[in-house]
């Protein structure tokens, strides 16, 4: 095989060292320098110098949890760094140890047969923490809200069966009074009720009465309030900070905004997943297969097996998803709620949820590339249909035109005179 890389290192990455090993291609056989390292900045340093002393500006290590991170912020500047999925570099079982992995590694990268993974520029990559964090603590808020609600129901408090929303106005009200409250008056509950809840107000009384509740359970529902309020502030004072963190950003969060579906949060996600820069993709179907929405291949002795979607896009994927949910029921156009309607009826909900996911990234694939709004090339054919069935009139006159001159029933002069 031709060698791509005729002097390069593969790492093997830890918590507390690395192994390298240097490849110098001399001829057809190669030559190995093998070397450990602390992963203490200043041991860093020192496997940098080590590198460039030796001429090599071809690193490629695996992606081990977060521990590579360190070594590529001090590395990037000047080395060009490969970071591998572990599925592409994993060596076989029984015989391996850290040296030989990273040999391996190295040895597989020389040859040109390691795929790195798409790691983006600094200011991405600091916007991405903030943005994944906030993923986080929706998630935990969504925890705690459904922790409350649930503290309610234990106690015999069927409330949220009335209501629409637990942490609405009315619901908010009448569960502060009952956890404030050691009696119940169903007079002072009903007063409580604002707007169409009013209507409801003999069920929500019939659902809250012969409630039991100590005085035990009211200081743990005070305690996962507070908790839901403070991770609520959280999130608030989160938006704002990404907000100053997105100003160069700005025109590509417009553009995003374009897409039926998406508001300013998915596009700041967006954003902080797969950067603006799509020269690292080769087209978009490689971005959705790094973004895990397109389905496998697995094929063996003419038997297709499982071609689920892969596990990729663990923060990309959800907030996809999300946007297309988003987009099938967005009032700005119906194109993907048709679109979806359509697969819906021969794939089931969530294929066709997932196709229109891959649709969308497909569009924001090409808007960054050619830096123009959304504007599917087939939208006449959802939003102006009359235009479209003036098409196919058209398109099926010159066909008929087409059959009768071939058939010598009419002549082509006859059709250019009249």
């Amino acid at each position: 095989m031709k060698v791509v890389y005729p002097i390069c290192c593969g790492v093997d990455v830890h918590k507390s060292f690395l192994v390298a090993t240097l490849i110098t291609s001399q001829g057809i056989i190669p030559h190995y320098s093998k070397k450990r390292f602390s992963t203490f900045n200043n041991s860093i340093l020192k496997f940098k110098q080590w590198l460039i002393d030796n001429n090599c500006y071809d690193v490629c290590m695996e992606s081990t949890g977060k521990y590579w991170v360190p070594i590529f912020n001090l590395l990037e500047d000047t080395v060009h760094i490969t970071v591998a999925n572990p599925k592409w570099v994993k060596a076989v079982k029984g015989n391996k140890d850290d040296t030989k992995d990273s040999k391996w590694i190295g040895d597989l990268f020389r040859l040109g047969l390691v795929p790195g993974s798409y790691i983006p520029e600094k200011p991405i990559r600091i916007l991405r923490e903030y943005t994944r964090y906030r993923s986080k603590l929706v998630s935990c808020r969504t925890s705690e809200k459904n922790r409350f609600q649930n503290a309610f129901t234990v106690c015999n408090v069927a409330l949220d069966a009335v209501v629409s929303d637990m942490f609405g106005k009315s619901a908010s009200s009448i569960t502060d009074y009952l956890i404030s409250s050691d009696t119940f008056n169903p007079g002072y509950c009903t007063s409580l009720l604002q707007k169409s809840l009013k209507k409801k107000a003999d069920a929500v009384v019939e659902s809250i009465e012969g409630y039991q509740m100590t005085q035990e359970q009211k200081e743990r529902m005070v305690m996962i309030r507070s908790h839901l309020e403070y991770v609520t502030k959280c999130i608030v004072e989160l938006d704002l900070k990404l907000d100053n963190m997105v100003e160069s950003y700005e025109s590509a969060i417009r553009l995003l905004c374009t897409l039926p579906g998406v508001d300013r949060t998915s596009a700041i996600t967006i954003i902080s997943e797969i950067g603006t820069d799509m020269s690292q993709f080769a087209n978009s179907k490689r971005l959705c297969c790094w973004a895990g929405l397109t389905p496998g291949n697995n094929e063996s002795a003419g038997k297709k097996k499982s071609v689920r979607i892969t596990r990729a896009g663990v923060y990309l994927k959800p907030a996809l998803v999300q946007v297309a949910h988003a987009a099938v029921k967005s009032d700005k156009s119906s194109y993907y709620r048709i679109k979806y309607e359509r697969i819906c009826k021969r794939r089931g909900k969530k294929r066709a949820i997932i196709a229109i996911a891959r649709m969308i990234l497909t569009a924001i694939y090409n808007m960054f590339v050619t830096g123009e709004e959304w504007n599917p090339s087939d939208l006449y054919k959802i939003d102006m249909p009359q235009e479209m069935l003036e098409k196919q009139k058209e398109k099926a006159i010159k066909q008929a035109v087409k059959l009768l001159i071939s058939n010598g029933v009419i002549k082509a002069a006859d059709i250019s005179v009249a």
